[in-house]
């Protein structure tokens, strides 16, 4: 059986014990139906992980004593800042997840003129964790030891105002492709509209940003299609995956 890897929030140390949070401590002991003596790997998110065995199980807690720090990574040398606008249904778990996996570092969910979902107050902190969620779990099994930070939901405008990135790009079916950069950047920003596209006010707020419009081919892609491939032409154009 594969070995499994977990998360925890607690601050992790070689050669000590812990006991697992409740989320994970059910993972093993009731789904995965683990034993005292088997091994896992355990990551806090501070980069590295944790050699582990599992010394207890109880009910509702499972105490590991770990190993030392494996300081492996698999973070991408480009810092992707996803800022995506809310879709309707599983569609948004299925961004937040697959973007984890192919290396973002950081998820924005955005409100747009045509988003259909609307997040106000509680609700929209109970998403947000949520989502943080789906991309802890997409960590544990893609191997990345850092989770992308996902943010509260936000309006377009202010998102605009407040990104910094080497490089800018919004994704829209009307554009044509963006002109090279002087230089690799480091990091990018990259926007993606709703299921109706982005209006061309906004379209148009996003170019006065420095935000360089872009079009992926000739076909109009979903919007939780059309990030992935994004996220994919740029790991390969400037990132970590091979051409």
């Amino acid at each position: 059986m594969r070995i499994p890897r977990i998360h925890t929030g607690q601050v992790l140390q070689a050669e000590s014990s812990v006991d697992l949070e409740p989320g994970p401590s059910q993972h093993l002991g009731r789904a995965l139906r683990m034993q005292v003596g088997d091994a896992l790997v355990v990551f806090d998110g501070r980069g590295g992980e944790y050699p582990a065995t599992i010394t207890a199980i109880g009910k509702k807690q499972v105490s590991i004593t770990t190993g030392q720090l494996d300081a492996r990574e698999a973070e991408s040398p480009l810092a992707i800042h996803l800022g995506i606008a809310i879709s309707r249904g599983d569609r948004m778990d299925w961004v937040v997840q697959k973007a984890t996996e192919l290396g973002v570092s950081r998820i924005t969910p955005l409100l747009t003129e045509r988003t259909e979902v609307k997040l106000r107050g509680e609700r929209a902190a109970k998403k947000q964790q949520h989502w943080q969620q789906v991309a802890v779990s997409a960590c544990e099994q893609c191997g990345r030891n850092r989770i992308p930070s996902l943010a509260e939901p936000l309006l377009l405008e202010p998102w605009l105002e407040q990104t910094r990135a080497d490089r800018k790009l919004v994704l829209h079916h009307r554009a044509t492709s963006a002109s090279a950069g002087a230089a690799d950047p480091h990091s990018v920003a990259l926007l993606i509209g709703p299921e109706g596209g982005l209006s061309p006010r906004e379209i148009r707020l996003a170019e006065a940003a420095g935000y360089q419009s872009l079009q992926l081919g000739p076909r109009v892609l979903r919007t939780e299609t059309a990030p992935l491939a994004a996220i994919a032409l740029l790991q390969s154009k400037w990132g970590d995956m091979p051409a």
